[in-house]
């Protein structure tokens, strides 16, 4: 069993490809391929930490583009492993039906908050794993107060398209830290 992390997929919302610039033409051709890239990667057995944002909800005749009339169970019922909901912004009305606003993990020797929007990272945790940003930044060091963190984006924006692990995460935080002088 592998644990994985994610966020910021938004099934089923068209408007996104041009929001985010996203390389896809249809919404079926997105969909498909996050869905592939996800089963490509994430065994069965495997658990993933979405961290917000999963798909997008509209109700027949709704508001072109901005989601289809699909709940989260439908989704989720073609991916691979299984998936613990972080919520996200866009998660209250997709039936996602999680009560997780934020979560604090133990993963090896570290302690990482998982919350959607960084603007509520916690300063408890060194690190922070969110979404929401899209593909406006990867890693940064939010500072409040006296007090930092630093916030990795687990978005699918950001990582081709699919779930990356705890390592493959911590590759990119280490490179990030010595390319800007933070160890």
């Amino acid at each position: 069993m592998r644990y994985w992390f994610t966020a910021d997929l938004h099934l089923g919302h068209f408007n996104i490809i041009k929001y985010c610039n996203r390389p896809f033409k249809t919404l079926e051709e997105m969909n498909n391929t996050l869905i592939r890239n996800w089963n490509s990667r994430v065994k069965k057995e495997d658990v993933i930490f979405y961290v917000g944002d999963f798909c997008f909800k509209n109700s027949p005749g709704g508001k072109t583009g901005e989601g289809v009339p699909i709940k989260a169970k439908e989704w989720e019922n073609k991916f691979n492993g299984k998936i613990i909901y972080i919520r996200g912004n866009h998660d209250k009305n997709n039936s996602t039906k999680t009560i997780i606003e934020k979560l604090t993990i133990r993963y090896g020797n570290k302690y990482i908050t998982l919350i959607h929007n960084p603007s509520y990272v916690s300063l408890d945790t060194s690190i922070n794993f969110v979404g929401h940003i899209h593909n406006n930044w990867s890693i940064k060091r939010i500072k409040r107060g006296n007090g930092f963190t630093d916030a990795i984006n687990v978005g699918v924006d950001v990582h081709n398209f699919a779930p990356v692990t705890f390592e493959e995460l911590m590759k990119k935080y280490r490179k990030w830290k010595k390319e800007n002088k933070y160890e």
